[in-house]
C-alpha cells in the first residue's frame, strides 16, 4: 500500500460515512424519538386519560370481549402501564386471517373514540423501515448499520489523539476544524453507546440478514425455530365443548408474584371453550432481555400449565442485545440517557456530513463555484439535518390541526410529514446557503416552542392542566419538545449573525483569486 494502515482507514471512515450519512441521521434521530413512543402516543391521543395498571381494566376487557366477540378464538389484551400505555384489545372473527382491534375506557371498558393516528409508532417503525415496504426499508438500513459500524471502528483507529481532542474546541481556526472538533467530541462523548446501538441494532434482524444456518437446521420451518429458541407455544385445538373463563384476577396476581410487576401482555386462545388457554407475557421493563417470558393457565380451571423464558446462552445473548437496542427495561433516569447519548449519535452523523462539505467548499473557493458533487452534499446536509427536524415537528402538528373525523386521518398525518420534509428538500435546492440553514432551523425552533401553546388551544391536557396532576406523558411531551425548540433557535441565531461574515470573507478571497 502506498498509503499508510491510518491513512487508508481515514478513507474507509470518510466514504463510509458520507455515502449513508443522510440515511443515518434519520435513522438515529427517529430511533432516538422512538425511547419515548408510549408517551408521544399517549401525547398525540389526549382523549385517552392516564391510568394506573392492575386487574381491574383486564378484568373489564374480557368482559367487553365476551360481549363483542365471544365468537373469536383468540382475544389479546395490551394493558395500560405507568407509561402511558392505554387499553387495547384485539380480536380475529372466526376464518378471518387479521386482528380487529378497539381502545377501550380503563374505568368502563366500553370503546372510545379517538383522533386516528400513529402516533410514536410512525418514528418507531420508520427508523428501521423508513417507511418503505418493510423487507426492503430493513435490508437499506441493515445496509447503512453496518456501514455505521465500519464507520465508528476506523475512526477509531483514524483519530489516535479522539480522547486527547475531546477536550479541544477551536472555533473560527480555518475550515471545518471547529467541526472536526465537535465531531470527535460527539464520537467520544457516547462512544460505548455508538458502538452498542449500532452492533445490536444489527442483531436485531440478524435471523433476515443471515437465515441460511436456520434454513439448513430446520428445513426451512421458521415457526419451529421460533418455538424452540424462544418457546412460542402451538395454537391450541378448539374442543367445541362451552365452559365458562376462569377468573382473571387471580392470574394476574401469581404473575405478578413471580415477575415482581403486572403482565405487559395477555393472550386468550378459544375463550369460552373447555380448551382455553390463557397466556401471561412478561414486559419488556422487567427485564433487560427482550426474550418473552410467559405463564401460560388452564383457561377453565386457572392452573399454571408450563412456564417459560429460561433460553439457552445464544438466545439469552440475543434477547440481551435486542433488549439493549430498544431500551424498554430503563428507568425514567436512564432511558433520558439514552435519548442524550442518541441525540449525540444524530449530532455526530450531522456534524461529519457538514465537516466533508465545509472542507471541500474550502478548496473550491479560489475557482468561484462549486462542482456538482458539493452542491448535492450540501442540499442533502441541509434538507436532511435541518428539513427532518422540522417535519418530525410537524406531524406533531398535523395530529393538532387535522380535523377530527378526516378519512384516513393517520396517514394523512404521514403525508403531512412528507411534505414539509419535501418543501424543506425544494428549499435546499432553489436557495442554499447559511441563511436557508437558520429558516430551516427557526421554522423547527417555532414550532417546537410554540407546540405547548398548540396543545393548550386544542386540547384540556395542557402543561397548565397535566403538571399539577403529574401527566408526564403530556407534560414530558410539551417540555421536551420545547426544549427542543430552544436548542434549535439557538442554532438559527448563530447562524443569522453568522452569514454576513461568512458572505464577506468569501467576497475577500474571492477578491485574492481574481488579484492573482
Amino acid at each position: 500500500m502506498r498509503q499508510g494502515f491510518r491513512q487508508c482507514m481515514s478513507w474507509l471512515h470518510i466514504w463510509s460515512g458520507l455515502l449513508v450519512g443522510w440515511i443515518l441521521f434519520a435513522v438515529f434521530l427517529t430511533g432516538t424519538a422512538s425511547y419515548f413512543r408510549n408517551e408521544i402516543s399517549a401525547w398525540m391521543r389526549p382523549e385517552l386519560q392516564a391510568a394506573a395498571p392492575g386487574a381491574e381494566p383486564v378484568r373489564l376487557a374480557i368482559e367487553t370481549l365476551q360481549r363483542t366477540a365471544p365468537n373469536s378464538p383468540s382475544w389479546i389484551i395490551s394493558p395500560p402501564d405507568e407509561r402511558g400505555g392505554e387499553l387495547r384489545v384485539f380480536w380475529r372473527e372466526p376464518g378471518a386471517r387479521r386482528f380487529a382491534t378497539a381502545v377501550l375506557d380503563p374505568a368502563t371498558g366500553e370503546p372510545v373514540r379517538t383522533r386516528e393516528s400513529l402516533g410514536g409508532n410512525f418514528f418507531y417503525r420508520f427508523h428501521f423501515e423508513l417507511h418503505m415496504a418493510p423487507l426492503w426499508g430493513r435490508w437499506i438500513v441493515g445496509f447503512c448499520a453496518m456501514m455505521m459500524l465500519v464507520a465508528i471502528i476506523s475512526g477509531i483507529v483514524t483519530h489516535r489523539r479522539i480522547f486527547a481532542d475531546f477536550f479541544t474546541f477551536r472555533p473560527g481556526k480555518g475550515a471545518g476544524r471547529s467541526w472536526l472538533d465537535a465531531h470527535n467530541a460527539l464520537g467520544v462523548l457516547a462512544l460505548p453507546y455508538h458502538l452498542m446501538i449500532t452492533y445490536t441494532g444489527l442483531i436485531t434482524l440478524m435471523v433476515m440478514y443471515m437465515p441460511w444456518g436456520i434454513q439448513a437446521a430446520y428445513q426451512g420451518d421458521r415457526q419451529a425455530f421460533v418455538n424452540d429458541v424462544f418457546g412460542t407455544a402451538a395454537l391450541v385445538k378448539r374442543a367445541n365443548q362451552p365452559a365458562p373463563l376462569t377468573p382473571i384476577a387471580p392470574l394476574l396476581d401469581e404473575a405478578t408474584r413471580r415477575w415482581g410487576g403486572p403482565p405487559g401482555r395477555i393472550d386468550v386462545q378459544q375463550p369460552g371453550d373447555a380448551s382455553a388457554v390463557i397466556r401471561m407475557t412478561r414486559r419488556d421493563a422487567e427485564s433487560i432481555s427482550a426474550n418473552p417470558q410467559t405463564l401460560t393457565f388452564d383457561g377453565l380451571r386457572g392452573t399454571l400449565l408450563s412456564a417459560s423464558g429460561e433460553a439457552a446462552a445464544a438466545a439469552a445473548t440475543r434477547g440481551v442485545a435486542y433488549g439493549l437496542h430498544l431500551g424498554r427495561f430503563a428507568s425514567p433516569l436512564l432511558r433520558g440517557l439514552f435519548f442524550l447519548s442518541g441525540l449525540a449519535g444524530t449530532a455526530m452523523v450531522a456534524t461529519g456530513l457538514v465537516l466533508w462539505a465545509a472542507k471541500h467548499r474550502h478548496r473550491h473557493a479560489r475557482n468561484g463555484r462549486a462542482g456538482f458533487g458539493l452542491r448535492l452534499v450540501e442540499a442533502l446536509n441541509l434538507a436532511t439535518i435541518a428539513g427532518l427536524p422540522t417535519a418530525m415537528f410537524g406531524f406533531l402538528w398535523a395530529n393538532r390541526l387535522l380535523p377530527l373525523h378526516l378519512a384516513d386521518r393517520a396517514e394523512w398525518e404521514v403525508r403531512c410529514f412528507f411534505l414539509i420534509w419535501a418543501l424543506a428538500g425544494l428549499q435546499a435546492v432553489l436557495w442554499p446557503g447559511l441563511r436557508s440553514w437558520a429558516a430551516q432551523f427557526g421554522a423547527a425552533a417555532l414550532l417546537g416552542l410554540l407546540l405547548p401553546v398548540l396543545n393548550l388551544l386544542t386540547t384540556d391536557r395542557h402543561l397548565g392542566a397535566s403538571l399539577p396532576a403529574g401527566d408526564w406523558a403530556m407534560a414530558g411531551t410539551d417540555l421536551v419538545a420545547a426544549g427542543l425548540g430552544l436548542l434549535l433557535g439557538y442554532l438559527a441565531w448563530r447562524l443569522v449573525h453568522r452569514a454576513p461574515a461568512r458572505q464577506a470573507l468569501r467576497g475577500a478571497r474571492l477578491a485574492r483569486a481574481e488579484g492573482a
